[in-house]
């Protein structure tokens, strides 16, 4: 008997199916059975089930001679299942990586309750992708009635006699009815265990009509069979989604809507408690009978959100206004010979080369005050005793209006008016491997509607162009074309910590991250891709931890782009360190990185510890956003060490130690050469010096 029991419904699914099949026998727990019921579909589902039943024999298929519908589908699959817990999944959703291990273990803890209530998140067809947005602290009726977001104990199930409905919603009347029946037993999984997909067309939930009118039907039998204090908890519920689905434009029809708010009233009526009075003015509305009445909150609420929007747009208009009055005025007042104003990644915090500058400077400048930009939602961000302003606001204008030198990696918010006299440096924020500035143009599809004379006009501010390396030097004087910059070729002042730190600084951080000494600590950080939305690792990081043995512990640290976690499972020899605050700090940690195309590597180098690079995609990010050289061709000066295409040639490196040879040595020692020529340790000292105490004044500065 297996722990897990997943019934997949099919029916003209086949272009989903494989993706949703995958995402179940590829779980990491996998004490489980795979049950696909085809629904009579008339393209390759069942072909499709059949290859996976043959190869996986976990894997089974049954092939309905007519289409049932997906409740009966579910029941059948149902009926044929033998695990502990059932879960049931539509056959274009997924279960997301690590699902079932937490499934388990929440049921574990909560001692195999009837229902576990689990998140979700949705999916459109842009891939994008969004949180379910059910609430589970709350009423357990409250969350989505749908088969798929909740895991069932079988015996619950058929002890109870549950079963779907025939027709459409068909999920209301069981998953009520278990919330119902199992009283005290129902746990809540707050991780997100299923991705439910938005189709664009062809689903029911896109397809208007009314067929959607069977929602009262499956609330009016659910009602009809429940008790007065039942019904008193339902009601409500049940109101609330019979209005949901009333201001869907793709269920209801507007012809269509007078006669569906009769229908649920209807019910509303039929059902509701004499002695408890409607809790809302739509249920108010419901229990009159009122279309006209609901009609009027409908367009009221329309109303107060317009006005409330332009009220919005209207101060954010006037506010703006008032700070740029405010600003043209501070642009006559005197520049601060002592004041910088710093700026990292957009405003996400205190960072990278400005803050190792920062730094520096207030120890070689102390005359020279610094103040960051950040945003409100990273002001948390910031260290103590580190002075910043909010973007946008009246101290951030003043501030740009007034300073003398500007430092930032990426741009400063707003668009600000570069004065005589003020000196910019830009840091830049990684060596280039990807296509950058002006030759983004033959890539279109990773520009994302950047304005090339915006980035001309920026390039045009600066004073200094930061460089780590010649190739970095030539890149930028190509693609940030202009006469206003000049070169600072003195390495990166975030490398520095790398020649600096000592034993001492390595066993501190690893202490930190909570590594054991002896273990392998191994970095893998790969980059942001323009193809793809969300952090969606190209190998299982659980599965490559257990090939590699208890020895390794595997350091994951998404790219910035995509939040403060990675969502990783659970596991003793994965930390997940995309919220940590000091990128440097875990390269300090790390005995080898594993990376595909992120500027890290070229960091990393620095340290002079194996570099091993994981393309799976190489081909795709070529094409898709261009490379100024062949990462993967093994020629001194462009792959800095062992090469993988695949999970399993990485995990051979590793085990049979290949990722540290000494062929992957000499293709490191190369490496340092082109990349590293001007880090050693003192690069921010030399930027301090040249930009606080010699002047600043680059040759071709504006005056």
């Amino acid at each position: 008997m297996s722990r897990f029991s997943v019934v997949v419904p099919a029916h003209r699914v086949q272009g989903y199916l494989r993706e949703c099949l995958d995402s179940v026998l590829t779980q990491s727990f996998g004490d489980l059975e795979l049950i696909v019921v085809d629904d009579a579909s008339p393209d390759a589902c069942a072909a499709i089930a059949a290859e996976y039943a043959e190869r996986d024999p976990r894997a089974q298929l049954v092939r309905l001679p007519a289409q049932a519908g997906p409740g009966p589908a579910r029941n059948i699959g149902a009926d044929r299942a033998t695990g502990d817990h059932l879960l049931f999944l539509d056959g274009d959703d997924l279960l997301l990586p690590g699902a079932l291990e937490a499934i388990d273990a929440a049921l574990t803890a909560a001692g195999d309750p009837d229902v576990l209530l689990c998140a979700h998140d949705r999916v459109d067809w842009w891939e994008n992708v969004r949180p379910g947005g059910d609430d589970l602290a709350g009423d357990p009726l409250a969350v989505a009635p749908a088969a798929w977001n909740r895991v069932l104990r079988r015996a619950f199930w058929r002890e109870r006699r549950l079963a779907f409905s025939d027709g459409a919603y068909e999920d209301v009347v069981p998953v009520h009815t278990a919330t119902l029946r199992a009283g005290e037993r129902i746990a809540v999984l707050e991780r997100p265990c299923v991705r439910w997909r938005e189709r664009r067309g062809g689903s029911f939930a896109k397809t208007p009509g009314r067929r959607h009118f069977a929602v009262a039907e499956r609330y009016e039998e659910l009602l009809a069979a429940a008790g007065r204090e039942e019904r008193a908890r339902l009601l409500p519920h049940a109101a609330a989604h019979l209005l949901a689905v009333l201001e869907d434009p793709g269920r209801i029809r507007e012809g269509d809507r007078r006669d569906f708010f009769r229908e649920a009233s209807r019910v509303y009526r039929a059902h509701g408690p004499g002695d408890t009075a409607p809790r809302t003015p739509e249920e108010k509305a419901l229990a009159a009978a009122s279309y006209a009445s609901y009609e009027g909150l409908r367009k009221a609420e329309t109303r107060r959100l317009h006005v409330t929007r332009q009220l919005a747009r209207q101060k954010k208009k006037l506010r703006a206004r008032a700070m740029r009055a405010v600003y043209r005025t501070d642009l006559r007042r005197s520049l601060d010979p002592h004041l910088a104003v710093y700026g990292a990644y957009w405003n996400r915090g205190v960072s990278c080369n400005p803050a190792a500058i920062h730094a520096k400077a207030r120890e070689l400048a102390p005359h020279v005050k610094g103040v960051w930009v950040v945003s409100s939602r990273n002001k948390h961000k910031v260290p103590a005793g580190v002075e910043y302003v909010i973007e946008g606001s009246r101290r951030y204008w003043q501030a740009m209006a007034t300073a003398t030198y500007l430092v930032n990696n990426s741009s400063f918010p707003g668009g600000f008016t570069k004065r005589p006299g003020q000196v910019y440096l830009q840091t830049h924020h990684g060596t280039p491997l990807k296509k950058m500035g002006l030759d983004q143009r033959r890539y279109p599809a990773g520009t994302h509607g950047i304005s090339f004379q915006k980035v001309l006009d920026h390039t045009d501010q600066w004073d200094f162009s930061l460089s780590s390396n010649p190739h970095s030097t030539e890149i930028w004087e190509r693609v940030y074309p202009s006469v206003a910059y000049q070169a600072l070729e003195a390495g990166y002042p975030r490398n520095d910590v790398y020649f600096t730190a000592g034993e001492d600084e390595v066993e501190r951080v690893r202490a930190q991250l909570g590594v054991d000494d002896g273990r392998t600590v191994l970095l893998y950080a790969p980059t942001h891709r323009d193809y793809q939305k969300g952090f969606l690792p190209r190998l299982d990081l659980r599965r490559f931890v257990e090939r590699l043995g208890p020895s390794y512990v595997v350091l994951v640290r998404a790219h910035y782009f995509y939040g403060a976690d990675a969502g990783l499972e659970s596991h003793p020899q994965l930390v997940d360190v995309t919220g940590h605050a000091r990128v440097e700090d875990l390269c300090l940690a790390a005995d080898a990185l594993v990376t595909d195309y992120s500027s890290l590597m070229f960091d990393y180098a620095c340290l002079d510890r194996p570099i091993v690079t994981y393309a799976p995609d190489w081909q795709a990010y070529r094409l898709a956003r261009g490379t100024y050289f062949d990462l993967l061709s093994g020629r001194p000066g462009e792959t800095p060490g062992a090469v993988a295409t695949s999970e399993d040639e990485l995990a051979g490196l590793f085990r049979l130690g290949g990722w540290d040879t000494p062929e992957t040595t000499a293709l490191r020692t190369a490496f340092r050469a082109r990349f590293c020529p001007y880090d050693d340790g003192k690069a921010a000292e030399r930027v301090v010096r040249r930009l606080f105490l010699s002047g600043g004044q680059a040759a071709g500065a504006a005056s």
